[in-house]
């Protein structure tokens, strides 16, 4: 369990760029997202590769660059397509397994497809099924606008995957979906393999972490009285920041404070 950042954080600077301001940034953690083909092939991958193990960081999940399209490939009435993006989506697994990352982040299907809910569990249990069989945790995120942003949604795929799912989540989408994220915890703290972490104020629902009103202490403190034993990566957008070593700041500030036990 620590603090990553993620590389989303710098796009529509290259992955690979963005993963050398990473790993320099004294963080051990981080969650790649790939935004090319070419990203997946051998070549690239073994260039990331060497970035982590030089600088010492670990990969512990990556995002596609497909995440947009996956209503479309994975949850649409056209089966056919469904069954062929799982043998798309093995590249992905491939990518993530080479890289050391055990955990695959899915968007999913947005809020105006009408898709049964129920045929959204049996294909996602089937991706899910194909990830493991590389090693790799599929993980729903939480995102506004996709049917992940609704609680009732998410705790069907809990009582229909079983341990087979697995959640990531992001606190911003769940402030911009009018969730609270605590309740989500409390209600999935067995189902959550990693958090999405950003700040927020009155003003502003995406800011560098202990820049603005979330309660990180909090949150460090409910997930760890539940045993959660994953990372906590720093995902922003590259308009959420001037400079990324104030990223970097904050999540060196964020790892001590994780460190600090709570006195309740």
């Amino acid at each position: 369990m620590s603090i990553g950042i993620s590389t989303s954080c710098m796009y529509p600077l290259e992955t690979e760029k963005s993963l050398e301001l990473v790993a320099g940034s004294g963080v051990d953690v981080t969650e790649i997202f790939f935004n090319s083909p070419s990203e997946l092939k051998r070549p690239m991958l073994e260039k990331l590769r060497r970035i982590t193990e030089s600088a010492g960081v670990r990969v512990s999940s990556v995002h596609p660059f497909l995440s947009f399209a996956e209503g479309y490939l994975f949850f649409s009435e056209y089966e056919r397509r469904f069954e062929d993006s799982l043998e798309l989506y093995k590249s992905f697994f491939e990518a993530a397994g080479y890289l050391g990352a055990d955990i695959l982040v899915i968007h999913g299907c947005k809020t105006y497809a009408k898709f049964p809910r129920e045929e959204y569990y049996r294909r996602f249990g089937k991706l899910a099924e194909l990830g493991e069989s590389f090693g790799v945790r599929v993980s729903q995120e939480n995102v506004v606008n996709y049917y992940s942003m609704y609680p009732d949604f998410l705790y069907g795929m809990k009582e229909a995957l079983g341990s087979r799912f697995h959640m990531t989540l992001d606190v911003k989408q769940a402030l911009r979906s009018g969730c609270n994220a605590f309740e989500l915890i409390e209600e999935l703290h067995d189902n959550i393999v990693n958090v999405h972490i950003s700040d927020s104020n009155s003003e502003k629902d995406c800011m560098i972490p202990l820049k603005g009103n979330f309660d990180f202490k909090r949150l460090f403190d409910t997930l760890r009285g539940y045993g959660f034993g994953g990372d906590y990566i720093v995902e922003l957008y590259r308009d959420n920041f001037d400079d990324f070593s104030d990223v970097a700041a904050s999540a060196a500030r964020l790892k001590e404070l994780m460190k600090q036990k709570s006195c309740t």
